[in-house]
């Protein structure tokens, strides 16, 4: 499989295939592949954070006062989900494309990791 295809398939199922890119061969020693299963595992463990964050906030709104609260937090929702998912697709684009394109706080960080 050529590095662009190994590239945006560490986006596909966010960590999972992340991590197992960066422990096959012959991807393991290939940068371009290394920078973008790191950001893959960068960015799920990001969205992890985000809808833990979500939920937590949400569920304190809730028990305040469930009637008021519940149109903007299903809208936040669906942003949050709709803004991960245009990103997602847009790295799996630029994946295949043959392109590094860092993210403004994890792409340093897995051009670092990725060496």
């Amino acid at each position: 499989m050529p590095s662009n295809v190994a590239g945006m398939v560490a986006y596909l199922l966010g960590f999972v295939t992340g991590i197992l890119t960066l422990v096959m061969e012959p991807y393991k020693n290939d940068k371009f592949v290394r920078f973008h299963a790191f950001q893959s595992i960068f960015l799920s463990g990001g969205y992890l954070l985000v809808s833990v964050a979500w939920s937590s906030v949400s569920g304190g709104l809730l028990a305040v006062n469930a009637d008021a609260f519940w149109p903007l937090i299903s809208l936040g929702w669906w942003a949050v989900h709709f803004a991960f998912f245009v990103l997602w697709l847009l790295l799996l684009y630029k994946a295949y494309n043959n392109e590094r394109f860092e993210l403004p706080l994890l792409g340093p960080i897995a051009r670092k990791q990725a060496g």
